[in-house]
């Protein structure tokens, strides 16, 4: 027995020293693909789904749900106000909430801030959605900087708020701020909050960026309302454009890297999706089409590429497609406009109106290992999966659920 605690202890050691090997520590996970690389989760569940490990209640809001190190990160809103937020990830206890501006009303699509925070070894970065921008401290969520875009940068924020997620690349925090004068997209030192860089003039929409190499040059590629843009990850230059406008400007899905020079995006609203390649040529970028239609409309979640097949939401039907034709390979209604993640072989697909499924990733057929009613209505923000705990949210609550075998 003394052995056995003593093994123990040294590796309660290591884990507090190395952090946690599956944190999802930002928006759509650690690579911000949708993809988390745990393995051995629960297969077959009992009708009344996974075990709930705890509940807690939440108020309005999308923002989806961080983990770092123990601790579980998110946005809402109470009564006329907007917090972030950090919880205890094992017992859903709060630890600290800061307030981060006025509640977000939208009679249409729900009140509520939208952005997923990102988090770092000493801070936590939030967006509201009327475009306060936070720098606060992971212990205590002291206050370490803040910029505001309406008033500092003359941003117009989209008609559903600001919704795009903080992005992490070295020392700098990167975002979509929308202001004008070349100010469409700013670089701020993580630590101090000074501008690094601007760049470009796009109005901004609600997709999040993300950080790619193609042929060695580093870069990062946003969706405003204008298309699809990359420049340069260290300093902003421009690098290359490929239009896709969509009628209501909502380009709301994250673009996915297919390695080594492809791209794929989606837009709902009739839009469709296209995967394109990006070509270099003596240090210029220009954009070659590999295909475009409409058999997959994300209208604001992402969609999951595994194997070379993408699994997504065509509007309010789950289908599989294959990346390199855009052909379909099987669709399944039944979740109405629902989002999802990949992890050991499986989508974990959440339904806007709570039902959760387990659905092998195959291209052969849609086929189901386990689901259950989770959760009551509206369910827009995709699940968190961190160390065999699933994290889910609605309107009025967060829950974590054990998919641990």
């Amino acid at each position: 027995m003394r052995i056995l605690m003593i093994t123990f202890s040294i590796a309660s050691l290591f884990l507090t020293d190395s952090g946690f090997a599956a944190d999802w520590p930002q928006w759509f996970g650690p690579n911000r693909d949708g993809v988390s690389a745990e393995t051995g989760l629960l297969k077959n569940w009992p009708d009344s789904g996974p075990v709930f490990l705890w509940r807690t209640p939440l108020g309005e809001g999308f923002s989806s749900i961080a983990i770092a190190r123990g601790a579980a990160y998110t946005m809402f809103a109470e009564g006329k106000d907007e917090y972030a937020v950090c919880l205890d990830a094992a017992t859903g206890e709060e630890r600290w909430r800061v307030r981060t501006g006025s509640n977000f009303s939208d009679w249409q699509g729900g009140n509520g801030p939208r952005s997923t925070p990102i988090i770092d070894k000493e801070r936590a970065f939030f967006l509201g959605a009327n475009g306060q921008l936070y720098a606060l401290n992971i212990e205590d969520g002291e206050i370490v900087w803040t910029h505001h875009f309406q008033t500092e940068f003359i941003s117009d924020p989209p008609h559903w708020g600001f919704s795009t997620s903080p992005l992490l690349e070295g020392k700098l925090l990167i975002v979509e701020v929308g202001g004008p004068s070349g100010k469409s997209f700013i670089a701020f030192d993580k630590t101090t909050g000074r501008v690094a860089w601007a760049s470009q003039d796009d109005a901004p929409s609600y997709a999040s960026p993300i950080a790619i190499t193609v042929s060695d040059v580093r870069q990062i590629v946003f969706f405003p309302v204008s298309g699809l843009v990359g420049v340069a990850a260290k300093d902003g230059r421009f690098l290359w454009r490929h239009p896709w406008q969509t009628g209501p400007d909502v380009n709301a899905a994250t673009p996915l890297f297919l390695a080594p020079d492809r791209l794929f995006i989606s837009s709902g609203y009739g839009k469709g999706a296209a995967v394109i390649q990006l070509v270099s040529q003596k240090g210029q970028f220009s954009v070659k089409k590999v295909w475009r239609n409409r058999s997959m409309k994300n209208q604001f979640a992402t969609s999951i590429h595994h194997e070379g097949h993408l699994y997504g939401f065509d509007n309010a039907i789950l289908k599989c497609i294959a990346a390199d034709t855009g052909q379909e390979q099987w669709r399944k209604r039944g979740f109405q406009k629902g989002s999802l993640i990949f992890a050991d072989g499986h989508l974990i697909v959440l339904g806007e109106q709570g039902k959760l499924a387990l659905v092998e990733a195959t291209p052969e057929a849609y086929i189901e290992k386990a689901s259950a009613q989770v959760l009551s209505p509206r369910c827009w923000t995709p699940p968190t999966l961190s160390n065999g705990r699933l994290y889910l949210r609605n309107h009025n609550e967060m829950v974590c659920l054990d998919l641990s075998r």
